[in-house]
């Protein structure tokens, strides 16, 4: 701090908005030292010990508190239905919502896929890209990436340090007017704003929280916005039919912009037409402006051919698993030309490196080898029927044992019954959220659901700890197959854990821990860049040994 401001400064003083402005000029990125206030051998030293500071630092732990501060506030659960504050903190940041064009989606499922395809796509064309997703996995940066990659720990808390004076000035602004303080995600959306402003960026990929009209991050106006399959989720906040859910989704058009859509039943489609006709927006809707115009499996994903808003992209690779990725990569291609004005053909090989660049942690992700063990973030019925048939596409077990886990307020009507419909085995568990559903009231739920007598069939067993679910699961699957192999007949068994992204987070964390995939580890780890290109074809891919 200057001496000047220093002289300003009264530890006594209230942290308003006008005396934090006051002294600090209105710049928060600003920490105020200019060399003039320091003699040359002072501010050496100075140099110095702040090298060392940094150079000592645990980071992580730093980036772990800067979690716990998020946490502290309401979880992204229950969202305030408003604006204001999260645009109040983003103005006294310098209108951080306002640095970088930004390419908005939201929808019901397969959101983080087509986002992260999205921002692999702009990436390949040379763009520096900031990604926004919920939720993560495993550690809170996973939701915030710049240019392909989860931001640091370090840039992560600087931001946070940056920010936070201005997220204290709105709480408590906000508790004078008597309204809750900034919730989980609000903060979280600042957060993200700023790294963008600091990275900085080209364009942002942002990603709603919940809904849309008043989600935080439609602070921000989107260029370009983005939806993918509407269906029925999160009805005690969004409205209890699709046509109410689109309606409120909708709310993230904004006027002149692009509006790219995936196929929609018609009331959804009706609202979103509506939306853009009031907002003078361009309509780009799949099949009749863009659409997957043909989709094979492929080693290590799929390939897809694309009929955009601009040219046709035959044999695009995509290392996601999944019939409906095709789908996803066609919506986020179409989002791409859009963002580059909807009439200039992409450049294939660009387009390409794009699409086989994307991978999306959480959905089909093999985190597991011997036994396989597979994770998927499916936590409502169309999710779980879409994990249904990819499972069936994609891998051919003998036996696959589900391991499932609800939270509260969700459909374990419609996720239970697509996947009984493909477990030989349920084993029924609990992740730690306090939103989960107990094991036993769940596996009470289930055994309505599937008959007593297919719950006997399935060999349906209760486990409550999430840890000694996956341990039973994987030593049985390893078990199974051993005996088979003592009795010289090939057979397979897979583990599937699904339900909710707290299950999922929970294994893909002790996966890592517990080393689950030794021998893909192993062989990345050896395999040199030379290597690597001989192992892989020309579109990304292994190489077919067939």
């Amino acid at each position: 701090m200057s001496k000047e401001r220093d002289e300003q400064f009264d530890p006594d003083e209230e942290l308003t908005t006008e005396y934090l402005l006051k002294l600090f000029g209105g710049a928060p990125f600003d920490d105020g030292l200019e060399e003039s206030d320091f003699d040359e051998e002072e501010l050496s030293e100075r140099e110095k010990e702040e090298r060392e500071r940094l150079a000592n630092t645990d980071w992580r732990a730093e980036a772990d508190l800067v979690y716990e501060e998020l946490m502290s506030r309401v979880g992204e659960s229950q969202p305030e239905p408003r604006l204001a504050p999260t645009r109040r903190a983003c103005e006294l940041l310098g209108d951080i919502h306002e640095a970088w064009p930004m390419i908005h989606i939201t929808g019901t499922n397969g959101k983080s896929s087509t986002a992260r395809l999205t921002e692999s796509l702009l990436r390949a064309h040379g763009l520096r890209t900031g990604l926004l997703t919920s939720p993560h996995l495993t550690r809170i940066n996973e939701r915030i990436g710049i240019d392909g990659k989860p931001i640091t720990d370090e840039r992560l808390v600087a931001n946070w340090r940056d920010i936070e004076p201005f997220l204290d000035i709105v709480d408590k602004e906000l508790e004078a007017a008597g309204e809750p303080r900034l919730t989980f995600f609000e903060a979280l959306t600042v957060l993200a704003y700023a790294c963008f402003t600091d990275a900085p960026v080209d364009v942002a990929v942002v990603e709603v929280g919940m809904g849309g009209e008043w989600d935080s991050t439609n602070v921000a106006d989107g260029a370009v916005s983005v939806f993918t399959p509407i269906s029925l989720d999160h009805q005690d906040r969004l409205g209890d039919t699709v046509a109410e859910i689109a309606s409120t989704k909708a709310g993230i058009i904004k006027p002149s912009a692009a509006v790219v859509t995936a196929a929609q039943v018609p009331e959804v489609m009706d609202q979103l037409r509506r939306a853009a006709q009031l907002q003078e927006a361009t309509l780009y809707a799949e099949p009749e402006k863009f659409a997957v115009t043909a989709d094979h499996m492929a080693v290590g994903g799929r390939l897809v051919s694309v009929r955009g808003l601009a040219a046709q992209y035959d044999d695009l690779p995509v290392a996601l698993a999944g019939e409906y990725q095709a789908h996803n990569a066609a919506l986020a291609i179409a989002a791409v030309e859009a963002f580059f004005g909807g009439e200039r053909p992409l450049d294939y090989d660009t387009v390409a490196a794009g699409t086989a660049g994307a991978v999306s942690p959480g959905r089909l992700d093999l985190i597991g080898i011997d036994p396989s063990v597979i994770i998927d973030a499916a936590h409502n019925p169309h999710g779980a029927a879409h994990l249904a048939q990819a499972m069936g596409e994609t891998y051919n077990f003998d036996e696959l044992i589900v391991v499932l886990g609800v939270l509260e307020g969700k459909a374990v009507d419609g996720i239970v019954k697509p996947l009984a419909q493909i477990a030989d085995r349920l084993i029924i568990t609990e992740s730690d959220s306090p939103r989960a559903i107990a094991a036993w009231d769940l596996a009470e739920q289930v055994r309505e659901i599937i008959g007593e007598q297919l719950a006997i069939d399935k060999r349906l067993e209760v486990i409550e700890r999430s840890q000694d679910a996956f341990d039973v699961a994987r030593r049985e699957a390893t078990d199974t197959a051993v005996v088979a192999d003592r009795e010289g007949r090939p057979y397979s068994v897979g583990v599937l854990i699904t339900g909710s992204i707290t299950l999922v987070g929970e294994a893909a964390a002790i996966a890592l821990e517990d080393d689950w995939k030794p021998q893909v580890q192993a062989a990345e780890a050896e395999l040199s860049d030379e290597e690597y290109e001989s192992y892989v074809d020309d579109e990304g891919f292994p190489e077919d040994d067939e």
